[in-house]
């Protein structure tokens, strides 16, 4: 079975930086990171495909980067700037074909989380 591992996840004070990873079991077409804050829904954040295409969700565009290492077969999420809303639980996604955005609502695997809290 596909598996996806996050971690990096941490409490950093507001304005500060955290980098985010994700290492997959093997190539996906698409993948992204999805984040989920308490009392909220799941909402995707940003997403890279398999040419290096990305898409970001506007509250983050600026100050989120998204990015991939292939041979690694890991992702990445440089998170800067970082305000109390960020605060959620962030998880990793992927998906062999279809649409590759921040909105797709359907993804194949999940990895099990990392917590960002923001203070």
């Amino acid at each position: 079975h596909v598996q996806l591992v996050e971690s990096g996840g941490g409490l950093v004070q507001a304005g500060g930086s955290l980098r985010l990873s994700c290492a997959a079991s093997g190539y996906h077409y698409c993948m992204a990171w999805l984040r989920q804050a308490p009392g909220k829904e799941r909402e995707g954040i940003a997403s890279v495909d398999s040419i290096g295409r990305t898409s970001y969700v506007d509250s983050v565009k600026g100050r989120f980067t998204i990015s991939k290492d292939n041979a690694k077969n890991t992702l990445y999420l440089q998170m800067n700037s970082l305000k109390p809303e960020d605060t959620a639980m962030y998880y990793c996604a992927a998906a062999p074909g279809g649409g590759c955005y921040t909105g797709r609502r359907q993804w194949n695997y999940w990895g099990q989380g990392t917590q960002v809290t923001v203070s």
